[in-house]
C-alpha cells in the first residue's frame, strides 16, 4: 500500500468532516485520513440547524463552523397564515467548515483525490494509488437511490448583495405565499448582514429534474417584487431525496462489508431529507466505536434509524401520493399552527407519540380517500 493508516474517510462533505472532526479532537491518536474528490472539503453548500437539533453536550463540535446565527428566532409565511418562532437559527456554510476542516486535519486531509475502489481495508484513488487501513467509512453521499421511493426537495440559492438594506431581520424558512409550481414552492430568505441576503427558491417536487436558468429567473423576479436592487455573489443548487418508502437491505446490503455514514447510510430526516442533526449524533457515537467493528456496527446503528424513520416516511407517502402538487402547501400551513416545542422536535427527528398523534389529529390537509388509498396502496 501506498499509504496505511487506521481509519481512512471516503468523502469530506458534512457526514464525513464532521466523524474527521470528532476523531482528531477525542481520539487524536488515531492515524486518520479523510479523502476528499474536491479541491476542498464541504463542497458549495450551506447547512442550517435549530437550537433544538443539536445536543447541547455535542455542540462544541459544530459551533466553531457556524457563520451565522439569529438569536432572534426565525419566520414563515404563507397565504392564510404567518407567524414568528423564537428558536435560534444557525447556518453553516461550505467555506467554514472547509477552514475548519484544514486547520484541525492538516496533512489527515487528501483533496483533489477522486475514488476509483472501497473495500473494508482500503481505497483505490482513480490515479492508481492505494491507501491501506484498518478501518474505512463511505461518506461519499447518496447510495443506490432506486431501493428507495422518494420524492424530492430541489433548490437554487442565490447570495444577494442590494443596493440598499433588505429589510429582512430574521430567517424566512418559508415564504410560500409565492405562486405554487412544480409541487409545492416556497423561498427561503437568510440575511448575511443588513444588505447582504441568500435566496434560496425550493421545491418539493415529484422529479428530481431541476431547471436552473427558469429558477434564476424567478429568484430575479421576487427580489424585483421585494424591490431589491442588487447583484449575485454566490450561487448554490441542489437535489435532496424525501425518502417515502424502499427497502433498506437493499439501500446497504447486509453482504456490503465496507462502513458506511451521512446519506450513503440513509441518516437523514426522511421528510425533509434534513442531515445535519443526524451528521453529529452519528459522529458523536462512532467516535466511541471500536475500528475493527465498524460494517457491522454502522450498519445496526442505521437500520435502527430507518425503523424509527417509519412515521416520517408514511407522512411522505401522505405528502407526494395524496395532496394535489399546488395544494401541499396546505400540509404545511397547518404544521405551522401547531406547538414550537412539537415543531422543533420534528426538525430534529425526535417526535414523541403525542407528537405523531397531534399532527395527524384535526381536520385533515389532504382527502381522506386519497390518504387512506395512498397508505394502504404505496407504490410499487
Amino acid at each position: 500500500m501506498d499509504m496505511e493508516h487506521d481509519l481512512v474517510i471516503v468523502g469530506g462533505g458534512l457526514a464525513g468532516g464532521l466523524i474527521a472532526l470528532a476523531f482528531a479532537a477525542l481520539r487524536p491518536e488515531v492515524r486518520l485520513l479523510l479523502v476528499e474528490a474536491g479541491e476542498r472539503p464541504g463542497g458549495n453548500h450551506i447547512w442550517s440547524f435549530f437550537d433544538g437539533d443539536v445536543a447541547r453536550e455535542h455542540r462544541w463540535l459544530v459551533d466553531p463552523l457556524v457563520a451565522h446565527r439569529w438569536p432572534q428566532g426565525h419566520e414563515v409565511r404563507f397565504p392564510g397564515h404567518g407567524r414568528r418562532l423564537d428558536t435560534p437559527y444557525n447556518s453553516v456554510t461550505s467555506v467554514h467548515f472547509a477552514v475548519a476542516l484544514e486547520r484541525a486535519l492538516g496533512d489527515r486531509l487528501l483533496t483533489q483525490a477522486p475514488v476509483s475502489g472501497v473495500t473494508s481495508r482500503a481505497v483505490t484513488l482513480a490515479d492508481g494509488r492505494a491507501i491501506g487501513a484498518k478501518a474505512v467509512i463511505d461518506a461519499r453521499g447518496a447510495g443506490d437511490l432506486s431501493a428507495l421511493r422518494c420524492g424530492w426537495q430541489k433548490f437554487v440559492g442565490h447570495a444577494l448583495r442590494c443596493e440598499a438594506p433588505h429589510g429582512i431581520d430574521r430567517p424566512v424558512i418559508m415564504d410560500a405565499t409565492v405562486e405554487q409550481i412544480d409541487g409545492y414552492r416556497f423561498v427561503y430568505l437568510l440575511p448575511w448582514d443588513e444588505r447582504t441576503l441568500f435566496v434560496e427558491d425550493t421545491y418539493y417536487s415529484d422529479t428530481p429534474d431541476l431547471d436552473v436558468a427558469a429558477i434564476d429567473a424567478r429568484i430575479a423576479a421576487y427580489a424585483a417584487g421585494q424591490g431589491w436592487r442588487h447583484e449575485v455573489v454566490h450561487r448554490e443548487e441542489g437535489v435532496l431525496p424525501v425518502v417515502h418508502g424502499g427497502d433498506f437491505d437493499r439501500y446497504w446490503p447486509k453482504d456490503d462489508p465496507v462502513a458506511r455514514a451521512g446519506v450513503r447510510a440513509g441518516l437523514f430526516q426522511p421528510m425533509t431529507g434534513y442531515s445535519l442533526p443526524d451528521a453529529v449524533r452519528f459522529a458523536m457515537w462512532v467516535v466511541d466505536q471500536p475500528l475493527n467493528d465498524l460494517p457491522r456496527a454502522t450498519r445496526a446503528y442505521a437500520k435502527a434509524h430507518w425503523r424509527r424513520g417509519g412515521y416520517y416516511r408514511m407522512l411522505g407517502r401522505m405528502l407526494f401520493g395524496a395532496a394535489l402538487p399546488d395544494r401541499r402547501w396546505r400540509i404545511f400551513e397547518r404544521f405551522y399552527r401547531l406547538d414550537p416545542a412539537l415543531i422543533q422536535r420534528f426538525y430534529a427527528g425526535r417526535s414523541t407519540l403525542t407528537d405523531r398523534l397531534r399532527i395527524l389529529c384535526g381536520k385533515p390537509p389532504v382527502p381522506i380517500r386519497s390518504a387512506m388509498r395512498t397508505l394502504l396502496n404505496p407504490p410499487a
